[in-house]
């Protein structure tokens, strides 16, 4: 039986015969859809981290608004629950930078005030002030501590309070005028017409149509009237017309 011939190698099959080429993204003529399968299998792992990441971030913030919604509304029922001077301190020393414990601190330094206590009152409306800063409620709060001050015999002290707030001119016209008016009042108590009278001029210009300026200008009607000047020339013509101490009789 003859043995069929045998080949060094087998024809490569039909439709073989093509040279192969790697597709990578040096080649000219990649699709859209090449070019997306290329990225994503070289960035996948960085896509899929990068995505993971701003899922969390997205869920942590959702989560801390959630959280603070429901502290805020529990800070404030706690607020509206504290209608005792005691549950008040106790709701600013639990919250002590909150808003609301800068209201409580002045609610407590109004009290203090109003019953004769001014070192106590100084203190929390000092703490009001801290909390609230520059809102209106925070420069009375500034106010009540400069005015406690002084009624708790640091008048230096008060004054010199009273007297940044006159100079702030960021404050309030209501407020710089009821501090140059208390500071006016000081005067007047003390005798110093002419520093009264400056202040009360200071206050109209202030706020020339606030309550302040109404105030000061009954402090005006009641400070003594200034001395008159003494009339030079009407002194000198008495001196003149006045009777020698020695006279001479006319010789005969």
């Amino acid at each position: 039986m003859p043995t069929p011939p045998t080949h060094a190698s087998s024809p490569a099959p039909a439709g073989d015969d093509r040279n192969l080429v790697p597709i990578d993204e040096n080649y000219p003529a990649l699709s859209t859809e090449d070019r997306l399968a290329l990225f994503w299998a070289k960035h996948s792992r960085s896509v899929i981290a990068v995505l993971v990441v701003v899922i969390l971030a997205v869920l942590a913030k959702g989560g801390y608004d959630l959280y603070s919604a429901h502290r805020e509304k529990a800070i404030v029922a706690g607020y509206a629950a504290a209608t005792t001077d005691a549950r008040l301190k106790a709701f600013a020393d639990a919250y002590p930078a909150h808003p609301l414990s800068g209201i409580a601190r002045l609610r407590l330094a109004d009290t203090a005030y109003e019953a004769g206590h001014y070192a106590d009152a100084h203190a929390a409306y000092t703490q009001a002030a801290g909390i609230l800063g520059a809102t209106p409620l925070g420069q009375r709060a500034r106010l009540g501590a400069a005015t406690a001050l002084v009624l708790s015999g640091k008048a230096t002290e008060g004054q010199a309070a009273l007297k940044q707030i006159v100079a702030a001119l960021a404050a309030s016209k209501a407020v710089r005028a009821e501090a140059a008016y208390q500071l006016a009042e000081l005067a007047a108590e003390a005798g110093q017409t002419e520093e009264a009278t400056r202040l009360i001029t200071q206050i109209e210009s202030i706020d020339p149509a606030g309550q302040w300026t109404q105030r000061a200008t009954l402090l005006r009607a009641r400070l003594p009237a200034p001395a008159a000047p003494a009339d030079a020339s009407a002194s000198a013509g008495d001196k003149k017309d006045a009777a020698p101490a020695v006279q001479f009789k006319a010789a005969p």
